[in-house]
């Protein structure tokens, strides 16, 4: 494949762009549009788990997108959180990401990442990684310190923490793919980069 091909990425999200920038990929931002909550709902409804919603969804942002950049290969990601089952989305308000990490405390749950790469509307390739946290049993008094501090995080993600910051004092265990934590499994991606002639081998 030619080296001049684009990478797009169809996502808003200044984490994924980050590590995609620091591994040294060039890329386009594009956003999907795509009706986040109305897809979820409606895969709830049809008994989906959390983990089919995060490929779905980045099946759909990634088609979605590749359909209006013919020739560019698209790069569409999504998240899950998954606590025995159940999906969580962002909090709404501090109040909330307070009684949520209350809830996950001393408990293990699961980040459902998955990337779709399209190509002329057609997903071509992608990967799902699901790495398990295990928060560990801090004290309220902790807690309403980080929030205090973390008010960002805790709004902007849906754990309410972001790991590469102070969110890594909240927990004891991780089991898993490190940049799947982040948003972006990365390895697989670069690897499928190189065969695309975008990196070099």
């Amino acid at each position: 494949m030619s080296s001049d091909v684009t990478v797009v990425l169809a996502s808003q999200s200044s984490s994924r762009a980050a590590l995609l920038a620091g591994a040294g990929v060039a890329f386009d931002k594009a956003s999907s549009g795509v009706d986040e909550a109305a897809v979820k709902a409606g895969l709830l409804g049809e008994g989906a788990s959390p983990r089919d919603i995060a490929d779905a969804l980045a099946e759909l942002k990634a088609v979605k997108v590749s359909m209006a950049r013919p020739g560019a290969l698209v790069i569409g990601a999504d998240q899950t959180l998954d606590l025995d089952g159940a999906l969580y989305d962002k909090a709404d308000s501090l109040a909330e990401a307070r009684a949520r990490l209350q809830t996950f405390r001393g408990r293990r749950h699961r980040l459902h990442a998955a990337v779709v790469v399209a190509l002329d509307g057609a997903p071509i390739w992608r990967t799902l990684e699901s790495p398990a946290l295990t928060m560990r049993p801090f004290t309220d008094a902790f807690l309403d310190g980080y929030l205090a501090r973390n008010a960002d995080a805790a709004l902007s993600s849906v754990g309410g923490y972001w790991l590469e910051g102070e969110g890594a004092q909240l927990f004891e265990r991780i089991d898993g793919d490190y940049f799947a934590i982040l948003g972006l499994p990365l390895l697989g991606l670069l690897d499928l980069l190189r065969r695309y002639g975008v990196l070099e081998l």
